[in-house]
């Protein structure tokens, strides 16, 4: 038995929270809201993001970010990609010396263009690679709440931290595998979001299967280019937190990022729908920076080029459509470096 704090009361960090405690592990939980927090403590459920799942009654929440980091072993943040760098600085002051840190956030900061590894060396210097670890995987938070069978991925440099925090999260429900490529790990879990948001817009204009699967396929293409040239493996993208969250995310009906992508194809604007909804669609702004990051690396994300010149300059999604369906034909790898 651990304890553990997860920092980020949404729907992602709700379901982690109660696997951890069906696990018979301490859990706190960090919200922003203190009505979400009362709820979680005092009535057992988070009806604004995970409403109808009884969550179980040893978690407590607070609102008090450091004061919750202080009480884990492990603290697992969760807040969205474009509050980490609030959240974790907000956080450090109460993680102990020795406290192993779990990332499981999945986007790049839109207005830098880095990488959650980077926001965290940067709100958090004097925490050392051997505590520092990366969640991903094919998770949609509900399932995971419920107990459904799932595998998940954890990296970390040198795999010391990985390793301990598989130790204590693997169960029979959520199986847990390590790596040592946390670039490649973080690269997957945010470009996914801004694929499925296309590949939710190619099944709103019912281009059909074969299309859909050219997406998802090329979608995989560029994460894998983007991630190599970040220093990812190649092969990191074939596994749980590359291929595996991809399909997922772009073929469940539960995927944020594939509904906005359906909205979009219905004709509604997505600034607006998203201003409507309390959880957060990553790939919005995971297509920004994705773009962006792309674009300074000097690396062909053609798919995300026309993901956010639909969702943030107001193209319309046909001629999105139309621009990618007149590039040149390439070889199928290109771009693409093999593992040295």
């Amino acid at each position: 038995m651990a304890r553990f704090a997860v920092v980020g009361s949404g729907a992602w960090g709700t379901a982690l929270a109660c696997h951890l405690a069906r696990l018979e592990h301490v859990v706190t939980m960090w919200a922003y809201e203190p009505e979400v927090a009362e709820e979680i403590s005092t009535r057992h459920t988070n009806a604004v993001y995970l409403p109808d799942v009884a969550l179980p009654e040893s978690i407590r929440a607070s609102t008090d970010a450091a004061e919750v980091a202080g009480s884990g072993d492990v603290v697992v943040l969760v807040p969205p990609s474009s509050h980490l760098r609030g959240v974790s600085a907000a956080a450090a002051p109460g993680v102990g010396r020795e406290a192993i840190l779990v990332v499981a956030t999945k986007g790049i900061e839109e207005r830098t263009l880095k990488l959650m590894s980077t926001v965290l060396e940067e709100t958090m210097p004097a925490l050392e690679p051997e505590r520092l670890a990366f969640l991903s995987g094919p998770t949609f938070a509900r399932e995971v709440a419920r107990g459904l069978p799932t595998d998940v991925v954890v990296a970390s440099r040198g795999m010391v931290a990985a390793r301990k925090v598989q130790s204590l999260v693997h169960s029979l429900t959520l199986r847990t595998y390590t790596s040592a490529d946390p670039i490649g790990v973080q690269v997957g879990g945010a470009v996914k979001n801004v694929m499925a948001v296309a590949t939710g817009a190619c099944d709103g204009l019912r281009f059909g299967l074969n299309a859909r699967a050219a997406v998802i396929t090329r979608g995989l293409a560029e994460m894998t280019r983007l991630g190599t040239a970040l220093g990812a493996d190649p092969l990191t993208f074939l596994g749980l937190a590359g291929v595996g969250d991809l399909v997922l995310t772009c073929t469940g009906d539960l995927s944020r990022n594939r509904t906005l992508g359906m909205q979009v194809a219905e004709g509604v604007d997505p600034a607006a729908y998203l201003e409507r909804q309390r959880s957060v669609a990553e790939g919005f702004s995971t297509a920004a920076a994705a773009r962006g990051l792309a674009r300074t690396l000097g690396v062909d994300m053609p798919i995300t080029e026309q993901v956010y010149q639909v969702l943030h300059q107001g193209r319309p999604l046909l001629e999105a459509v139309r621009q990618l369906l007149e590039r040149d034909y390439k070889e199928e790898l290109q771009g693409i470096r093999p593992p040295t």
